[in-house]
């Protein structure tokens, strides 16, 4: 399976055109032909409802298929026999639906994870295939469950790290799958957030965060063995370094790093004797995928994500099947799931105008067969085309984004929404985005802007954010305005800016900071006040807070610098309206944040709408909790910035 890195497991995640401009220049360079014909509105429910089938994986054992599918309106797993039409469902969540999954080394079973109405605090429950009660292998209370190993090598053994002991914390315990049996293995005395295991079974790395904001890592050679340092690194490399799992014989560890260089490079480290080799780099990227064989663990193939992902083999044995896969589907390669054997492989492409679509493919004849898509129903509309564009903010960096216009008439002046990303520390990419079809369809121009501090573009580019929310970060997305408006898109007296968590916060940020700009903004669980947000940060946060303190501010040592860059001290400023949505549940940005916002703009006259949902998190899973806020944004939209609305 391919192993992912868009994620630093050891560090808490916040809150999923080709032509390079100055600034000015021709519209021609970035508009598209125009058809003349406006399409018809895509339902809201085939945006945004669940998906027909996702996900799929196949067995260890390479005998069935598993994949996402909604039951009675809820996403739950569902197993066929491959080579059969014998689809049934295995759980019957009634809830927020399952969303991640994975399959049970020995293939009996499917595990899965679970939080109660956006808590975040998951579970690990485990269920046969004959679909009986799932089994909570995890059962406590206020507890979160990270996977930390799923070893071939050991099918009836999962790693799992639990906070029960001390909720900043998480010790790292064997569940047995046929016992039920949860055995402690290593306790974390050493205030690590992060743990890799070899393919014994043992605890080899702990990543420990630093007062300075780096992190050690710390390796033994065995579970007798004392913890000695391998590697450590200062806060400048904390986002683009991360351990990714060892070779066969546990003597490699491959890393992600930055250290010495600028883009986070695939490194070979010799546990022994400390050396690093270079396996994959590319001077504007960092690599963000690797593939391994599931079976010999060694590494084959590295993908970078620059305008689109681009793969690249590193083991001859499959260059050939890379270039057959690229030859199958227009897509972007996105992921490939592959059994036991290696015979057969599960592939996911990313396209801009359709679902993502998953294929089949065999490994010895090297063709595949189309196995479903996601959203058969998108397939039959009018889908608009991202482009990606590069403009320069104006102290001289490039900004990379992404560009979707809507379909027919003339793309100048248009309502535009601004659509901000969260993390910060993650990034946009190329690929079917709902929200831009959303935008697009309803006839607005949609940007999405990789801001500084987002991930992808090495590290001076993620740390030209430190310290710069509401500053320099908040001006990129200025710019990208500014940028829009200077190539004649948008119409600049119907911009909108959109964004969730992070993207929630700069939403918040540019209508008080830059109110001449925003005819309106929706805010979705974003911050408003940056001292009581780092405040309230979850306890298995608490490890990293530094980081907090170092890229965002100190609450104590900078509590006036915070003031000036939150939102909620500035209120006077705002004058467009605001719709703000919020999950009563949220362990990340408590509902707090946005209370005290909406409470005091209403006491101050201003224009607000505000949407709480009790039976949600960081973000709204339940189908009928997402089609209620969009249904009401696409209102707020219509209403104030002129598109159309379903």
């Amino acid at each position: 399976m391919s192993m992912s890195s868009e994620t630093n497991p050891s560090l808490p995640p916040m809150l999923g055109m080709t032509q390079q401009s100055s600034g000015s220049g021709s519209p021609k360079s970035v508009l598209s032909k125009s058809t003349g014909e406006t399409p018809a509105l895509i339902p809201r429910a085939v945006l945004f409802g669940n998906p027909e089938r996702s996900s799929p994986q196949i067995s260890p054992d390479g005998k069935r298929l598993a994949y996402l599918a909604p039951l009675d309106g809820v996403l739950n797993i569902w197993v066929r026999t491959i080579g059969r039409e014998d689809d049934r469902a295995i759980t019957r969540d009634r809830g927020r639906g399952i969303r991640a999954y994975f399959w049970a080394q020995h293939s009996k079973q499917l595990l899965y994870v679970q939080d109660k109405d956006g808590d975040e605090n998951w579970r690990l429950y485990a269920v046969a295939l004959d679909g009986g009660e799932p089994v909570t292998l995890t059962p406590f209370d206020g507890v979160q469950a990270h996977i930390i190993a799923v070893p071939p090598e050991f099918p009836e053994t999962v790693l799992v790290g639990l906070n029960n002991r001390v909720p900043q914390l998480h010790d790292v315990y064997r569940a047995h799958l046929d016992t039920r049996e949860l055995v402690l293995d290593t306790r974390n005395d050493l205030g690590a957030v992060g743990w890799v295991a070899d393919h014994a079974l043992q605890i080899r790395l702990a990543v420990v965060p630093t007062p300075e904001g780096g992190f050690r890592w710390l390796h033994r050679r065995d579970e007798g063995d004392r913890w000695k340092e391998l590697l450590s690194f200062g806060s400048e490399d904390a986002l683009t370094t991360h351990p990714l799992g060892f070779s066969a014989d546990n003597e490699t560890l491959y890393i992600l790093s930055s250290v010495g260089s600028n883009t986070g490079e695939l490194r070979a480290l010799d546990v022994r004797t400390g050396q690093q080799t270079v396996l994959a780099s590319d001077p504007e990227s960092d690599v963000t995928d690797v593939l391994a064989h599931p079976l010999t663990h060694r590494i084959q193939a590295a993908a970078f994500l620059g305008d689109r992902k681009r793969w690249k083999a590193l083991d001859p044995a499959i260059e050939g099947d890379l270039q057959a896969l690229a030859a199958l589907h227009p897509g972007d390669i996105d992921g490939i799931d592959r059994d036991h054997e290696d015979a057969t492989w599960l592939v996911a492409y990313s396209q801009d105008v359709g679902p993502v679509v998953y294929y089949t493919y065999d490994r010895a004849t090297r063709t595949g067969a189309k196995l479903f898509s996601a959203r058969p129903a998108l397939e039959r509309v009018a889908l608009a085309a991202m482009r990606p564009v590069h403009i320069r903010a104006r102290d001289g960096l490039i900004l990379h984004g992404y560009l979707t216009l809507p379909i027919g008439g003339e793309a100048k002046k248009l309502p535009t929404v601004i659509n901000v990303h969260g993390g910060p520390w993650a990034r946009d990419a190329w690929g079917y985005d709902p929200e831009s079809q959303w935008l697009a369809n309803r006839g607005y121009a949609t940007l999405q802007l990789n801001y500084r501090g987002s991930t992808g573009y090495g590290k001076a580019f993620i740390n030209a954010g430190d310290r710069e929310w509401g500053g320099k970060m908040q001006d990129d997305i200025s710019d990208a305005a500014a940028w829009l408006i200077e190539q004649g898109i948008a119409d600049p007296k119907r911009i909108g800016i959109f964004g969730g968590s992070y993207g929630g916060y700069a939403v918040l940020a540019g209508l008080t900071f830059t109110p001449d700009l925003y005819a309106c903004g929706v805010d979705i669980v974003g911050p408003s006040n940056l001292l009581t947000f780092i405040n309230t940060i979850p306890p298995y946060w608490e490890p990293v807070k530094v980081m907090f303190f170092q890229r965002v501010g100190h609450p104590e040592q900078q509590a006036e610098f915070l003031r000036a860059r939150s939102p909620l001290f500035h209120i006077d400023r705002i004058a467009a309206p605001l719709l703000i949505a919020q999950g009563a549940n949220d362990p990340r940005v408590k509902r707090e944040e946005s209370l005290q916002i909406v409470e005091a703009l209403r006491k101050a006259g201003k224009t607000v709408d505000y949407m709480e949902f009790a039976d949600e998190g960081h973000g709204f899973a339940r189908p009928e909790n997402r089609l209620a806020f969009y249904a009401a944004a696409e209102r707020f939209l219509a209403k104030h910035l002129g598109g159309r609305a379903e």
